[in-house]
């Protein structure tokens, strides 16, 4: 498949090794970027994308980032639609107690490409029974 990506920034936008899911997005500033303790910001890429109809791009957080710093993407995954134009940008969250500076060109989020399907809603009255039925956040144990 072949995607369409105007990338007005200097970094690559790349898998890192052959079997990657991700695409690592890169940040685009002229400045470091510090991020404060459950502070959130808009972090710039420079990317613009074409999906074609009947795919997605989840924007992903960097398990070392949210490992070793506590640095997340606030709305996991983030979703850009195929008919989305605008720059590709990622929301950080900083859950660590310390500062967290993001440097230009640092290696911010990962960008995966999904397929999905529209589903044809249909209203009833009633759901079919199951073995879970209506149960929820640990219905099943520790």
């Amino acid at each position: 498949m072949k995607i369409n990506i105007v990338n007005q920034s200097p970094y690559d936008l790349k898998y890192a090794t052959e079997h990657s899911a991700g695409m690592d997005l890169h940040a685009f500033s002229e400045d470091e970027i510090i991020i404060k303790p459950l502070q959130r910001t808009l972090i710039h890429t420079g990317l613009y994308i074409e999906l074609p109809q009947g795919y997605e791009a989840m924007v992903r957080p960097r398990s070392g980032m949210a490992l070793k710093h506590g640095i997340s993407v606030l709305n996991t995954p983030g979703t850009i639609d195929a008919d989305y134009r605008g720059e590709i940008g990622v929301i950080l969250v900083n859950l660590s107690n310390e500062d967290y500076t993001i440097k230009p060109g640092d290696r911010i989020a990962q960008m995966v490409i999904n397929k999905y399907e529209k589903a044809d809603i249909e209203i009833v009255d009633t759901l079919s029974d199951t073995q879970r039925g209506k149960g929820g956040f640990g219905h099943s144990g520790t």
